[in-house]
């Protein structure tokens, strides 16, 4: 039996929570940009929460950038999925399955843009969600009254166009709410600025530029939770027979969920989702939250992805099985990043945050593939770790040591050791090949040709990569020379081994 609104009655139970019918008739209040498993079970959860407690009262008409891939599976299923939460909150263990009606329709912006033109001038219309990947949000000079945009700023504000010509002159305001979860500090701004720009680029005159600045809220927003995303063939099986039914769209998630959004009283009360769920949080200053989402957990999560994949262990909590492994996860956040953070952090604070860290990481239930973390590594790099290893020079004046063996394992994954015939790139380590999805796989390619230890000096200093010559870092080109060499050398297990020694030793 496969999931669909025909299949719900009589489903419901202890162990299974699921939607009424009457939320199949609730009107379209949400336009999502992205289809992602991350906004299916974080933003979309708390809609479907809030939907079954009557205080939002809406569903997600989402829509995917182009026709490529399959979305038939939404089809099939009446855009119905299930999320599977399990693992560990307060010392208690969580098992919950929620079978979610939040997404009305998947639309495709190439081939339903007038359809998605349609819902822009809709009264219903509250709320605008994106996530377009970190690098999604920029500007691309482009038309946007010509069919559907390439970019998404521009897809947004031929959206925000639209509502404008059909809504400027209504004596209701119809307010919307925008708000970019891509992890990027300031999403929600930078991405207004674009907006704004293009506007500007496109003519589109003083009023509507009024009517923009007025009517429309960009948020800053934060997203956390581990949600990886369809189980393996072996734990989907499980899941659907302790279910009854086959989803082709099921999810798993971890029981933490956290979305921070950066709004005033105005902003909170045009999304209705105060008091749903303790994980939503509107405030007028949420940097707290993105410092240590993205230090602590994104941060370590990047540093420890390459040390963990060239292990040969592929997934977070295996790794938190390894005694080393665990012990260098620990230490790079408690002495390492938590110290170095560029934002006042209470020390309980962030000592809590680290502890709850490790208690998600180890979560059994979460088959998060180290190798899904290196995708876009130099990104994440560069955004989560850059600014913790620059404050830690300012504050320490030496080398972090575990940072630097997580950016050794980096530019030892990185390193392309062959690139095919239709633009893929492999590394190799100890006989076994992957391939790296990177936007610089390219420039790492032509880097690779160099020896190793003007390899690693070279990506070091380049400043137009990193914002800064980290080369020029007292000891640290030396160190993670050392480091590099010797995870080709002897391997990952005495790199490991080696760091722990220094460590000991200061």
């Amino acid at each position: 039996m496969i999931l669909s609104k025909n299949t719900l009655n009589g489903m419901g139970s202890a162990k299974l929570i699921v939607p009424d019918q009457r939320h199949f008739n609730l009107p379209e209040r949400v336009l999502q940009f992205g289809t992602g498993v991350l906004l299916r079970g974080l933003p979309d959860y708390f809609i479907n929460k809030a939907n079954l407690i009557g205080a939002f009262n809406g569903r997600i008409a989402v829509v995917k950038s182009t026709s490529k891939g399959d979305t038939s599976a939404f089809t099939k299923q009446d855009s119905l999925y299930t999320i599977c939460v399990r693992g560990i909150e307060k010392g208690e263990k969580i098992k919950e399955n929620i079978v979610s009606s939040a997404i009305s329709r998947v639309l495709t912006a190439d081939k339903d843009w007038e359809r998605i033109l349609a819902i822009a001038v809709s009264k219903d219309l509250r709320l605008i969600v994106s996530n377009t990947t970190e690098v999604g949000i920029q500007l691309v000079k482009e038309a946007v009254q010509q069919g559907s945009p390439s970019s998404f700023p521009a897809k947004l504000l031929a959206v925000l166009y639209t509502r404008f010509k059909a809504l400027a002159s209504e004596t209701d305001e119809y307010d919307l709410v925008v708000i970019a979860t891509e992890l990027i500090p300031d999403n929600g701004k930078k991405l207004e600025a674009i907006v704004f720009e293009l506007a500007e680029y496109q003519g589109l005159g003083v009023e509507f530029v009024a009517w923009l600045k007025q009517h429309i809220h960009f948020c800053n927003s934060l997203v956390d939770r581990i949600v990886p995303g369809k189980p393996d063939a072996v734990v989907l099986k499980e899941l659907e027979e302790e279910l009854g039914y086959t989803d082709q769209l099921l999810i798993m998630a971890e029981p933490y969920r956290l979305w921070a959004i950066e709004g005033g009283p105005k902003v909170e009360r045009l999304l209705g989702l105060t008091g749903v769920d303790e994980g939503i949080i509107v405030k007028p200053d949420i940097e707290i939250y993105r410092e240590l989402k993205v230090r602590l957990l994104n941060g370590s999560h990047t540093l420890a992805a390459a040390i963990a994949f060239l292990s040969g262990i592929p997934t977070v909590a295996e790794a938190m099985t390894e005694a080393p492994l665990k012990r260098y996860i620990t230490k790079v956040m408690q002495k390492e990043i938590a110290p170095a953070i560029p934002y006042e952090v209470a020390v309980a604070l962030s000592a809590a945050f680290a502890d709850s860290v490790i208690d998600r990481f180890a979560n059994p239930f979460i088959a998060h593939s180290w190798i899904n973390i290196t995708f876009q590594y130099t990104m994440k790099i560069k955004i989560r770790v850059i600014p913790i290893l620059l404050n830690y020079y300012k504050k320490y004046h030496q080398v972090p040591t575990n940072i630097a063996l997580g950016f050794a394992a980096y530019l030892v994954f990185m390193r392309v050791s062959r690139a095919s015939s239709n633009g893929q790139y492999f590394g190799a380590y100890q006989g076994r090949e992957y391939q790296i999805t990177d936007d610089q796989v390219a420039y790492f390619h032509e880097k690779s040709r160099l020896p190793q230890e003007e390899y690693v000096q070279q990506v070091l200093a380049d400043a137009g990569l990193w914002g800064a010559d980290l080369s020029g870092l007292p000891g640290l080109k030396e160190t993670i020379t050392e480091q590099y060499q010797l995870i080709l050398t002897s391997g990952m297990k005495e790199a490991l081994q080696q760091s722990e020694k220094h460590l000991q030793s200061n």
